[in-house]
C-alpha cells in the first residue's frame, strides 16, 4: 500500500467510477482496477461493490475512504511545511464554506491568494454549515469559514465577517413601496426557508427569538437545498424570505429582486472563521487566514465583535 494507490481509490469512490478515476489520474481502467485489487489483496478485504451499476465502497472500504483523505490530507500539509521551510509558498491547501462565504466571498479572495502565490493550489469544498463544520473535524479540510457557531467542543472559531441579512420578495410585491414593514407582518406571507443544517436558517431562528414570533409562526410554504434555489423560488412568486444581502445583491441591481426594511429586528450576523483546536495549522493555511484578514479589512467588513 502507498499514498499514490490511495488517491486513487478515493478517487474511484469519488467519482463512483473506475474509468472515470482513470481520466481524473490519467490511467488507464485496468491499471486502476490493478491498483484497487492491490489493496484488496493488502487488506485481505473487499473494498468496492462492483457489482452495482455505479461503483460503490463496501462497508471495509468506507472505513479505508475515511483514513486515506485524512492521510492524504496530512501529506499535502507536509509537502507545503517543508516548502514553506525552504522559503517557498507552493502546496494544496483544502478549505470550506457554507454556501454564502462559499459562493459569494471564499472565491474572490482566492482569485486574489492565488495571484499573489501561483504555486499554491486551493480545493474549496462548498456545503451547509453543519457539513462543512463535520468535515473540519474529520480532517478532510483544514479551514473554514461557516455562517453559525458549532456546538463542536473540537472547533474553534472566530468571527471575522459581518453579515446583513433582508427580507427579500419579488419586484412586484406590495411591500416594495413601503417605507420598512414590522416583524407583526411576517406570518401573514408565504415563507421560503433554508435546509436545516444550513447557517441561515440558524442565523433566522436566533434573530427571530428577539421579534414577537418564532420560525414555527411563519407561514412556511416551501423548503429550498441552497441559496440558489431559495432565489429562484423568489423570482417564481413562491414567497418571500429571509437572505443575505450579499448573495442577492447582483439581483437587487438589476431589478430582479427587492429587499425591504424590517421594523424591530437586527438582521446581522456573522461568518465564522473555523479551525479544529487539536490539529496545529500548517504554515500555508496560516498564510491564507493571515491574507483572509488582511482582505476583510480592506473591505471594511468587520464583524459585530470587532
Amino acid at each position: 500500500m502507498d499514498l499514490w494507490q490511495l488517491h486513487i481509490f478515493c478517487k474511484v469512490v469519488e467519482l463512483k467510477s473506475f474509468s472515470k478515476a482513470g481520466e481524473a489520474v490519467r490511467l488507464s481502467q485496468p491499471t486502476v482496477s490493478s491498483h484497487i485489487k492491490d489493496l484488496e489483496t493488502h487488506f485481505e478485504r473487499k473494498l468496492i461493490d462492483r457489482m452495482t451499476r455505479n461503483v460503490t465502497p463496501t462497508k471495509a472500504g468506507l472505513l479505508l475512504y475515511d483514513y486515506a483523505r485524512r492521510l492524504l490530507a496530512l501529506r499535502d500539509m507536509t509537502e507545503t511545511a517543508m516548502a514553506e521551510y525552504g522559503g517557498k509558498i507552493k502546496g494544496r491547501l483544502l478549505i470550506g464554506g457554507s454556501t454564502i462565504p462559499g459562493g459569494y466571498l471564499l472565491p474572490r479572495i482566492i482569485g486574489r491568494f492565488t495571484k499573489r502565490y501561483p504555486e499554491v493550489y486551493v480545493s474549496l469544498t462548498v456545503a451547509d454549515t453543519m457539513e462543512i463544520a463535520q468535515k473540519t473535524v474529520d480532517g478532510y479540510i483544514e479551514l473554514s469559514v461557516v455562517g453559525a457557531r458549532s456546538q463542536d467542543k473540537n472547533l474553534h472559531q472566530e468571527a471575522v465577517v459581518r453579515d446583513d441579512l433582508c427580507i427579500v420578495v419579488p419586484p412586484d410585491h406590495k411591500w416594495v413601496h413601503s417605507q420598512g414593514i414590522s416583524a407583526h407582518d411576517l406570518p401573514d406571507e408565504p415563507f421560503i426557508i433554508r435546509e436545516s443544517g444550513s447557517g441561515t436558517l440558524h442565523a433566522i431562528e436566533t434573530l427571530l427569538q428577539d421579534g414577537p414570533h418564532s420560525l414555527n409562526d411563519l407561514r412556511i410554504v416551501a423548503e429550498m437545498g441552497s441559496t440558489e434555489a431559495v432565489r429562484q423560488a423568489i423570482k417564481g412568486g413562491v414567497g418571500i424570505s429571509i437572505l443575505s444581502r450579499i448573495a442577492v445583491m447582483e439581483d437587487v441591481r438589476t431589478g430582479l429582486l427587492r429587499t425591504v426594511p424590517i421594523k424591530g429586528l437586527d438582521l446581522q450576523r456573522n461568518f465564522y472563521l473555523t479551525t479544529h483546536k487539536q490539529r496545529s495549522l500548517s504554515p500555508l493555511s496560516q498564510k491564507f487566514i493571515n491574507f483572509l484578514k488582511q482582505e476583510i479589512r480592506s473591505a471594511c467588513i468587520f464583524p459585530e465583535e470587532v
